[in-house]
This record gives C-alpha cells, structure tokens and sequence, in this order.
C-alpha cells in the first residue's frame, strides 16, 4: 500500500495538517479497502505547536519517512524572513532518510524548505501568491509562477495557498488511480474535484463597483456551449457590455482573459472526456469546441505536453 508520511513542524498550520489524511485517506478501491496509509510525524516524535492555540501529538518520528512513497510538508510559522533558517541541521537530516523515488510534496510556504534543500532547483515551482516575489528573490534558481494552484514536476510537486493543497491532492489521486476515485473523494469531501483558473483569481485586485453587472451568468452561458465557437462578440452581447467593458470585468472577476480562459474551460472538457469516455479523439475535440484532433493535440500540448493518447493513458478512471 502507498505510505503518505506527513511531517509537521513547529508552528504547522492545522488545516493544511489535515488535507493529506483527509484526502488521501478518503480514497478506497471498488471493494472498500484503503488505498493509502497516511501517517503523520514530527522531526522527534514529541507533541508539535501549531499555529492555533493548541497543540498536536504524532504517533511517528522521522525515521518513518523511510517508508514514504509520498512525502508531504504542510505550511508552518509562515512568513518571508530573510534571515531565517528553512532548513535546519534536523530537518535536512530527516529529509535525508526519504528512500530514493519518494514523492515530495510542499504546501503553500512549506515550499521554502524544498527550495532551501536544493530540491527545487531547475524546476517550476508555486507557492502563495503573496509571497511568490520575496520567493523568487530567495531562490533565483527555481522558476516561480505564481499564477497557477500547483506545479507537477514529476516527483516534487508544490501547491499554493491554503487549499490548494486540496487541489494538488486530489491531483495525485487522479495522476495513482484515474478520474473515478478522485471524483468520488471529491463529493464525499464536499469540494469540486477540480476547480477554475489559478491563483490569479486570488490576488489582491481593485474589486469591482457592487452595482456592476457581472460575468458570472455570461461564463455559465459560455460552459454550456463548449461544443462550438464563442467569439468574444458573443460573449459581451450575452453579458449586455461591450467588448471592452467586458474584458475588464472578466478580468477583474476570473483573473484572466476571455479567450485564456475560454481555452481552459475546452482543455478541462476534453481531459474529462478523455478520462471518462471511449470517445474517439477527433469526437473529444468536437464536445470540446477545438474543431479537430489536431487542434486539441496542439492545446494539449502545450497545456500539460501531453498527446491526448498519452493522457488518457495515463489518466483513464479504471
């Protein structure tokens, strides 16, 4: 069974603590049984301090991360300080036990100690969006962007604030067990099993006037009709704006571009259709609105540099 270790330091933020165990040990296979064993440790095996007014009790030290096949570090003591210590003498040693092939996986400023441990270098990486710029300050080696939920990077993920860690979860469950089990984890844990745009939508923006029409009905519109071609005429007529109101409400509301996040919208159809259907690809691409197979081969491509084959190979719920 695939072991999720789960290392809460000093000052670790509670409810990222308990996305891991939450999600993780949710998921079961067709005939009930555990898919995960998620324990939880701290440096020493002693109680932790978290960021709350209490305290928690592990029942594991770090030796346990010799049998991660998944490593997860949730948020802890928060904050940019230019002269604090992310990775400490114990906790570089307990990282050092991880055995070779073992996932690593940061939620929200816990990526501080991934990229302090050279663990990120050369890759893309996320982390909150208010500390992005003061992270790739710190770490100029690592690519950050600040604009997405979480960055798969094959074996050391990070995920965004809060709970993004959810997000990048229920990703992993897809990436071990396919769309089926993810999405039924999802609905147990009362969370969508994917969600709209990245961080973008997050960051601190002037906020529209409250007596401003919204977009929200127009985007609803827009889901509906995946299937065949929405010029961004279309898109602010149904919204009763014109086009370059639109865009700057659009904008302000979803964090993106029409057009950007009309993409998005067709690539998630087709990657569900791809997971969850036998639909051959060039019919995938027409419920998605590319028109042709080769037009969703370039959009997958270049969203997540996979053919749509590959992807549902990889990703077909069985």
């Amino acid at each position: 069974m695939h072991r999720v270790v789960v290392l809460a330091l000093e000052g670790v933020y509670p409810f990222e603590l308990s996305i891991p165990v939450r999600i993780f040990g949710t998921a079961a296979g067709r005939d009930g049984e555990a898919l995960y064993d998620v324990v939880t440790c701290s440096l020493d095996g002693e109680p932790v301090t978290t960021s709350a007014d209490f305290a928690i009790t592990v029942a594991h030290g770090s030796e346990v991360l010799r049998s991660a096949d998944t490593l997860v570090i949730p948020p802890f003591a928060c904050g940019p300080d230019e002269e604090r210590d992310w990775l400490p003498d114990e906790l570089a040693q307990a990282l050092a036990l991880l055995p070779p092939g073992a996932r690593i996986v940061s939620i929200c400023t816990a990526s501080y100690v991934l990229a302090a441990a050279g663990l990120l270098d050369g890759r893309s990486a996320t982390t909150h969006w208010n500390e992005a710029d003061h992270f790739q300050r710190t770490f100029p080696r690592i690519q950050v962007d600040a604009n997405v939920l979480f960055v798969d990077d094959g074996q050391v993920l990070t995920a965004a604030g809060v709970a993004a860690g959810i997000d990048l979860c229920l990703h992993l469950l897809r990436r071990d067990h396919g769309s089926e089990i993810a999405n039924q984890v999802a609905r147990l844990c009362v969370v969508p099993p994917w969600r709209e745009g990245g961080q973008a939508q997050y960051i601190e923006r002037p906020m529209p006037q409250p007596s401003a029409a919204s977009t929200a009905a127009t985007r609803d519109w827009a889901l509906r009709r995946l299937q065949r071609p929405i010029s961004l005429a279309e898109l602010a007529e149904h919204a009763r704006m014109s086009v370059r109101t639109f865009c700057r409400r659009f904008h302000d509301e979803v964090g993106m571009p029409p057009g950007q996040w009309l993409v998005q919208q067709r690539v998630g159809h087709a990657r569900r259709l791809l997971e969850t259907t036998d639909l051959p690809v060039d019919q995938v691409a027409a419920h998605a609105g590319f028109g042709t197979a080769v037009s969703l081969r370039q959009h997958l491509a270049t969203t997540i540099g996979v053919s749509p084959t590959a992807y549902r190979q990889a990703f077909r719920a069985r």
